[in-house]
């Protein structure tokens, strides 16, 4: 089964982390998605940039209507998403308590109900 892990942020947390503490947790995130990806459980990990350059984008008269972001207005914001392949909850549980970040912060894990199928 697949699921979505995410971890939150903003940039003015991201300001505060001490510069010389960003190559060791760096290290330590790298160190996870290659343990990850060798069992085949990390799929993807993709870290979004700053929330001030996300937009919306509507269709209007047939065109794209595009304004500021994000869609939320809450002090976080998703800072990464992770796309795992894991037998069980239980062990998709076990990986998102294995990521770096979650000895300070909560990672929020979502089950991916249905994917689309690649079949043309």
């Amino acid at each position: 089964m697949k699921y979505v892990a995410m971890i939150y942020g903003n940039q003015a947390k991201w300001d505060a982390f001490p510069a010389e503490a960003w190559p060791e947790a760096i290290a330590r995130q790298e160190a996870f998605n290659a343990k990850y990806r060798q069992t085949g459980e990390l799929i993807g990990a993709f870290g979004f940039a700053d929330a001030a350059l996300a937009q919306l984008v509507r269709r209007e008269a047939g065109t794209p209507a595009v304004t500021d972001g994000p869609y939320l207005k809450t002090e976080e914001h998703i800072a990464t998403l992770y796309l795992l392949d894991c037998d069980n909850l239980q062990r998709a549980q076990e990986i998102a308590a294995d990521m770096p970040i979650a000895d300070t912060d909560p990672v929020e894990l979502w089950p991916i109900l249905h994917a689309s199928t690649s079949d043309a």
